[in-house]
């Protein structure tokens, strides 16, 4: 079967807290960009039939990541979320809060208020539930405004946390039955600006959330609302750099621990971290001194992590011509316990990184035996011209004994 999307067009996976991978190598669902209008589509992989999924003309929705794009209009393209158990995707499209089976059957289940901007949504395990995380619309205002579209520089990004805390602007963490739209769930998070949100697994009244690019990062990013209170999962107790910088949350498939990955602010040393959420236990495992191309880690139904960076072969950490930019797709088996990391390199996605659509953001299929990614790495191509397409390849049989 050929496990590869390649059309006329751009096409990307999901985001990696969602899973775009049906189960049983049935197919994957994607975001495909036609004329700056991007919509959902899933692929068959036993026929090669690639499906239209949404409906949307009206362009891209501004968002976290999309900050060009239109104020509720459009298709957000954060929002796609994929629930692999019943086949349903959610999504937004305006301020509505869509629910399509994969024949393209569309429901719409509720609607954001229009003083909200979102980000990255979260399915619950058993498809019962919806997050949708809004925040207060004045945090991603710009003094710069083009057309209805506001503008926003990357690399003022820090403004946003600092308005968030002078002028004391909250985020929700809205939760929505998937078959009634009723919203269950508006927890107010004071002052902070929520973009990941993710349900435990087995438990729908556990959510981690983040706050997004914040001072302090070492104390600020990673949080969990256990359906009581708000905890922070990384905290200055256990002896961590207020200022160190981590990222990229993520629960193993049992809910008994989560990943993540970041920097130490005094070494600058690059590690991957888990915390045992059983015995609350933190571990964080420096990688080699050389590895320092970003990149991001998911985990598998096994325990094994995929990333799209730091890894670098010997001939590349010696040579100065290299570039910045993290060019390998590899498997890490961790032992937590010994603090060691064995690599395993599949191959080169060759990405361009040119914003966040291009970022490989690897998973695992279901059953944790391929990796998915999307790469433009055959842009030079007359043939491809620079589009996005989405790769597999097997994870190596070494990794998985």
């Amino acid at each position: 079967m050929n496990y590869n999307v390649r059309e006329d067009f751009d096409c990307q996976m999901l985001y990696f807290t969602s899973s775009s991978c049906l189960r049983n190598n049935k197919g994957i669902v994607f975001i495909g960009e036609k004329n700056e209008n991007p919509n959902v589509y899933w692929k068959e992989f036993s026929t090669g039939k690639v499906t239209k999924i949404s409906q949307n003309n009206d362009g891209i929705m501004k968002s976290y990541v999309y900050f060009n794009g239109e104020i509720n209009k459009g298709l957000a393209k954060a929002s796609v979320c994929l629930d692999n158990l019943n086949e349903q995707v959610y999504y937004l499209q305006g301020r509505d809060i869509c629910k399509a089976d994969l024949d393209g059957n569309i429901t719409v289940l509720a609607q954001i208020p229009e003083d909200q901007v979102t980000a990255f949504m979260h399915v619950s395990g058993d498809g019962t539930r919806l997050c949708v995380p809004t925040t207060d619309m004045r945090a991603l205002e710009s003094p710069r405004i083009e057309g209805r579209a506001t503008r926003f520089n990357m690399n003022n990004r820090k403004e946003i946390d600092e308005r968030v805390q002078k002028e004391f602007l909250n985020s929700y963490l809205r939760v929505y039955d998937t078959k009634t739209g009723e919203e269950i769930l508006c927890e107010r998070v004071p002052r902070a600006w929520i973009t990941h949100v993710q349900f435990h697994p087995k438990d729908n009244n556990i959510i981690m959330y983040n706050h997004e690019w914040p001072a302090n990062c070492g104390i600020r990013r990673m949080w969990l609302w256990n359906g009581e209170y708000h905890k922070a999962l990384r905290t200055i107790d256990e002896g961590r750099g207020i200022n160190d910088w981590v990222c990229h949350e993520m629960w193993s498939d049992d809910g008994e621990s989560l990943i993540y990955h970041g920097s130490h602010d005094k070494s600058g040393d690059y590690f991957v971290g888990r915390i045992d959420m059983v015995t609350g236990k933190s571990t964080e495992i420096e990688l080699p001194k050389e590895y320092r191309k970003y990149g991001h880690f998911t985990i598998s139904c096994d325990g094994l992590l995929v990333s799209d960076g730091y890894y670098q072969t010997e001939k590349e950490i010696s040579d100065s011509s290299a570039g910045n930019q993290a060019k390998w797709i590899s498997v890490q088996k961790v032992n937590w316990d010994a603090g060691t990391i064995d690599w395993y390199p599949i191959e080169e996605h060759n990405s361009s990184w040119g914003n966040q659509d291009y970022h490989p953001h690897p998973i695992f299929s279901p059953d944790g035996k391929r990796v998915y990614y999307t790469s433009d790495k055959n842009r030079k191509t007359e043939e491809h011209n620079g589009k996005l397409e989405i790769y597999s390849c097997e994870v190596p049989a070494e990794a998985l004994r």
